[in-house]
């Protein structure tokens, strides 16, 4: 006998818990299944409990990351000039900031830059593209998320990471310099990471271009009055910050500093250009 709409099963929607509003009550929440997402970050981002079943296999998870690495290292191998396009994955395709990375990408990708980003919509998208229609290398590192991130349809070479540390030291080991566009906390944390390895001399010759001077303004404010003045940072700590507004200017000034870089008889030169990260 057919089954009607009647006597079909009925499929029971498990519902994720609301937020937690105090540490107590994250602490049970965590030991509910449908609480986590369970990707791989936040396996290995958990605390361990007296009971808790991750932490044995914590030290075997090191294998996966290892060979995260190496995938990277192995499919990174052959870029030697690229620039990493940072900004917000919210960016709409109508932005004039989507128009400006678009532009940007593909001046450098013209310019014999290989083209990274981390392989989303918005300005990632928007660089991708930019390199995509030049003809040239465009690449996207994408994250795995617990809301699915599509990869934009604009690159070349696709790779996907599991884990957030293991994405970022491929931005930074296979970048000559940073271009970031406006975004939120995730552009942040790839502007600060680059400075703090600028500033503690584990990368030289590491240009970070802002774009976008009205979007900026405030946070450069506060860094060259209130962080410099209470004397948290030096003055030449910001030195390789460049701000712009002409997708032209920003090629220009990586162009300086790369070509500054590979020449020792420059004044400008202060090492190799390609860092090592210790």
């Amino acid at each position: 006998m057919a089954k009607t709409e009647a006597n079909k099963p009925k499929v029971k929607k498990s519902k994720k818990p609301a937020e937690p509003k105090t540490v107590a009550e994250a602490k049970t929440l965590e030991k509910v299944p449908e609480y986590w997402q369970l990707t791989d970050d936040e396996v290995l981002l958990r605390s361990p409990e007296p009971e808790d079943d991750y932490k044995t296999s914590d030290s075997w998870r090191v294998f996966r990351i290892m060979g995260e690495f190496v995938g990277g290292f192995d499919d990174l191998a052959t870029i030697t000039r690229g620039v990493s396009i940072f900004g917000s994955a919210r960016t709409d395709e109508n932005s004039p900031m989507y128009a400006a990375a678009r532009e940007t990408a593909k001046l450098l990708a013209s310019a014999g830059f290989e083209i990274i980003t981390g392989g989303g919509p918005g300005i990632m998208e928007a660089a991708n593209r930019g390199a995509f229609e030049a003809g040239k290398v465009s690449v996207g590192c994408n994250i795995e998320l617990p809301f699915e991130q599509s990869p934009n349809p604009y690159q070349t070479r696709s790779l996907s990471f599991k884990y957030f540390f293991v994405r970022k030291t491929m931005f930074i080991k296979y970048s000559n310099a940073y271009i970031i566009f406006p975004g939120g906390f995730g552009t942040l944390d790839e502007l600060f990471e680059a400075l703090t390895l600028i500033q503690t001399k584990k990368i030289r010759n590491f240009p970070v271009v802002l774009f976008g001077s009205q979007y900026w303004r405030g946070l450069l404010a506060w860094l060259t009055s209130t962080m410099l003045n209470e004397k948290n940072i030096n003055g030449e700590d910001l030195g390789l910050i460049h701000l712009t507004d002409s997708p032209a200017e920003a090629v220009k000034f990586i162009v300086k500093i790369h070509d500054a870089a590979d020449d020792p008889t420059d004044a400008g030169f202060k090492g190799p250009r390609r860092r090592k990260i210790k």
